[in-house]
C-alpha cells in the first residue's frame, strides 16, 4: 500500500511539475525571472499527490489547482486575485459598467433593499419603480436576512428571463408585486445636477470604461444649462476606484494641458510610468479625444472635491492631483488609502490572474498606500457628527496589506483605540434596543450636509468645520 501511494504521489508530482515547467517557461521568456525553487515544488507536488490519493473522499484534480493558485495569490495582499470562470465574468461586468438585470442603484434599509434610484430606461424605470421603494422579497425568496450581494445576485440573470419584486412603497403605504423583465443593463456612473444657479454637483460614483464619455457629457450639458458656471463641486465619497486611466482623464479636465497626474513604480519596466493631462494618456487607441468639446473654462471654474473614508484607489489619484496642483480645496474624511495599481493578465478565454504591479504616486511623490488624501477641510458627515465614523474600514486595517514604500509602518494606536470605544458603544446601543441611528441621506440631495458645506465654500460663506475629527497618524515613519 505505502510503494503504491509513493508511485501515486510521483506520478501527480510529475503532472504538476510539467504544467509548473510550461509556466516557468513562459514567464521567464515574458519576464525574465529567475529559476523556481525545486525543493519548494517537489513539496507543492507530494502534497497534492497526498490529498489526491489519501483525502477522505475524491477531490477533483483541477480544483486543487485552482484552490492553490488562489492561496498563493490571496498571500500576496487584499487586492490580487485569482478570476476563476464565475469571478472573472463577474470581473470584466464591473469594469464594463454591464450587467443584466433590472436597473435599480439599491441600499440596505431595516434589513430589506432600499431602491435609491431606478436607472434610466432600465426595466425597472419602465415599471415605475421609485426612489425609497423597499423591496421585500425576489420572487419567493424574503428579502429580510439576505446581504446586499445576496439580493444582487437574486435580481441579475439572464437576458429575457422573469423576477418578481414584491414592493412596499412607504408614501402610499401598500404593498405590491412587480414582474420585470432582466435586460442587459448599462450603469451610469456619473451623475449630475444644478445645485442652484451658477452652481454644479457632478458625482462619480466609479471608474468604469464609459465613465469619461459620460463624464464628458454631463459637464456639457451642465455648460449648455448654465455657461456661466461660478462652481462645481465634484462628488468622489464612496467611490471605491477602478480604472486608472479613467482616473487620469477626469483630472486632465481640470488641470492645465501635461501636468502631472500621477506616477507608477513597481517591479517590472511597464509599471514605472508617468501619467499626464494629455490625450495619449487616457484616450483609446484609435478613439477621439473625449475630453476635446469641454470649454476651456472648466480650467479655471472653482472646484471642490468630496471624499471620504470610500474614496479609493483611482478617485484618490483625483484627489490627490488636484490637490497637488492645487486645483481643487478637497473637503470631508480622510480617504481609504489604496495606493496600488492591479494589472489583470488573461490566462485563458474565462480566467486571469488581477496582480498589484505598482504602488501610485500624487504629483509631489506622495505615496497614499495605507494612509490616504487628507482633505484641506475636515467634515463631519452630518450636522450632528460622525457616530461610528471610526468603525469603517480602510486599506490599513486589511490583513496583508501593502505598506506604503515610504518608510517603516508603525501601528495607529490613536485609531484602534477610537474603533474599540465607538464598537463598546455600538454594544450599548443594541443592548439598550435604542432607536436604530437614522440612515445618511441621499448623496447630492437638499439633506445632504457635506455638500451644503462644499458649496458655503464656493461662496465664501462659513464652513462647519468637523470639531473632532483630525488627521490620522501617518502609517509610516522616516528610518
Amino acid at each position: 500500500m505505502g510503494s503504491k501511494l509513493r508511485v501515486s504521489g510521483w506520478v501527480a508530482a510529475g503532472a504538476v511539475a510539467g504544467v509548473l515547467a510550461t509556466l516557468q517557461l513562459q514567464a521567464t521568456a515574458r519576464n525574465s525571472v529567475g529559476q523556481l525553487p525545486l525543493e519548494e515544488l517537489q513539496q507543492l507536488a507530494a502534497v497534492f499527490g497526498m490529498v489526491k490519493t489519501d483525502y477522505v473522499e475524491a477531490v477533483d484534480e483541477k480544483k486543487l489547482i485552482t484552490d492553490a493558485i488562489g492561496g498563493m495569490v490571496a498571500g500576496l495582499d487584499p487586492h490580487s486575485q485569482y478570476f476563476d470562470k464565475k469571478t472573472f465574468k463577474e470581473f470584466r461586468e464591473g469594469t464594463s459598467g454591464r450587467f443584466v438585470g433590472v436597473g435599480i442603484e439599491i441600499g440596505m434599509e431595516d434589513g430589506l433593499v432600499k431602491v435609491v434610484s431606478p436607472i434610466e430606461g432600465s426595466p425597472a424605470f419602465r415599471a415605475g419603480l421609485k426612489s425609497g421603494d423597499l423591496i421585500t422579497k425576489i420572487d419567493d425568496s424574503a428579502v429580510k436576512g439576505l446581504t446586499m450581494d445576496q439580493a444582487v445576485k437574486r435580481m441579475r440573470g439572464e437576458p429575457n428571463t422573469r423576477v418578481v419584486l414584491n414592493i412596499f412603497r412607504k408614501t402610499e403605504n401598500r404593498s405590491f408585486p412587480v414582474t420585470i423583465n432582466r435586460e442587459e443593463i448599462r450603469v451610469q456612473s456619473v451623475r449630475s445636477r444644478m445645485i442652484e444657479p451658477g452652481y454644479a454637483w457632478l458625482r462619480v460614483s466609479q471608474f468604469q470604461d464609459r465613465t469619461v464619455d459620460d463624464f464628458s457629457r454631463k459637464l456639457e450639458e451642465i455648460y449648455k444649462q448654465e455657461p456661466n458656471l461660478k462652481g462645481i463641486v465634484l462628488d468622489l465619497r464612496n467611490d471605491p476606484g477602478g480604472l486608472l486611466e479613467a482616473s487620469v482623464a477626469v483630472s486632465a479636465a481640470f488641470l492645465p494641458a501635461d501636468a502631472v497626474v500621477v506616477s507608477t513604480n513597481g517591479q517590472i519596466a511597464e509599471s514605472k510610468a508617468v501619467f499626464k493631462a494629455a490625450p495619449e494618456f487616457y484616450q483609446r487607441r484609435g478613439g477621439a479625444d473625449p475630453l476635446k468639446k469641454l470649454p476651456e473654462a472648466l480650467k479655471n471654474v472653482p472646484l471642490v472635491v468630496l471624499v471620504n473614508e470610500g474614496s479609493a484607489s483611482a478617485s484618490e489619484i483625483v484627489a490627490g492631483a488636484l490637490q497637488d496642483h492645487k486645483r481643487a480645496i478637497i473637503m470631508g474624511a480622510q480617504t481609504f488609502g489604496k495606493g496600488s495599481v492591479q494589472t489583470v493578465r488573461q490566462l485563458s478565454p474565462d480566467t486571469a490572474l488581477k496582480i498589484t504591479t505598482a504602488r501610485y504616486y500624487t504629483p509631489m511623490g506622495r505615496s497614499i498606500q495605507a494612509k490616504g488624501i487628507v482633505p484641506d477641510v475636515m467634515l463631519d458627515e452630518t450636522a450632528e457628527g460622525n457616530l461610528f465614523a471610526s468603525l469603517r474600514v480602510r486599506e490599513a486595517d486589511l490583513e496583508k496589506h501593502l505598506q506604503s514604500g515610504q518608510g517603516a509602518e508603525r501601528k495607529d494606536e490613536v485609531r484602534e483605540k477610537a474603533r474599540e470605544e465607538a464598537r463598546k458603544k455600538l454594544e450599548e446601543e443594541m443592548a439598550k434596543k435604542a432607536a436604530p441611528v437614522k440612515p445618511l441621506p441621499e448623496f447630492g440631495t437638499a439633506d445632504d450636509f457635506q455638500l451644503a458645506q462644499a458649496l458655503n465654500r464656493l461662496k465664501g460663506r462659513p464652513v462647519l468645520v468637523s470639531k473632532t475629527m483630525t488627521e490620522r497618524k501617518p502609517d509610516t515613519e522616516t528610518n
